[in-house]
Order: C-alpha cells, then sequence, then structure tokens
C-alpha cells in the first residue's frame, strides 16, 4: 500500500507535516490540506510586485491623511525633539 487514497498521497503528507514541519498529530489532523499545502509553499503564490502591480495597488487604496491630533510613528535614528 502506498498511501495514496482519494488522490491524496497521505503518507506523503504526515511525514512531511509530523517531521517536516515537526507539527503534532492533533496540529496536523486540525489542518485542511490547502492549510497544509500552504504551510509547505504548495500553495497558489501572491504575485511578484511589479512597478505596474504597486502602482494598481496604490490607485485602488490609496493612503489617506491621518486624522487631525493624531501623531504617526516616527523613523528611528538621528532625531531632535523640537521641545529641548
Amino acid at each position: 500500500m502506498n498511501g495514496r487514497v482519494g488522490g491524496l498521497d497521505w503518507a506523503g503528507l504526515m511525514r512531511a507535516g509530523l517531521q517536516g514541519l515537526r507539527l503534532h498529530p492533533d496540529q496536523f489532523w486540525a489542518l485542511t490540506p490547502a492549510e497544509l499545502g500552504l504551510m509547505l509553499g504548495m500553495g497558489p503564490t501572491a504575485p511578484r510586485m511589479t512597478r505596474d502591480r504597486l502602482a494598481d495597488l496604490a490607485a485602488r487604496y490609496p493612503d489617506a491623511p491621518a486624522p487631525a491630533g493624531v501623531v504617526l510613528a516616527e523613523t528611528t535614528g538621528d532625531h531632535q525633539d523640537d521641545h529641548t
């Protein structure tokens, strides 16, 4: 018997999940095949970030100005407070 039932290589998936990913059996069996495939790098991947894709995302989700009174996180590095 090769461990293939219903088109899935269960023995191979169990080996990858339990040995490769070091999941506990209860964690392994709680996953869907899609979740396990994603953890193993077998799932669909996001498209590469190209200039055109970035421009499309920026157009679809434009930055909104911060509401009045909200202070955004400052960058790290040399910084001098105005209150010194």
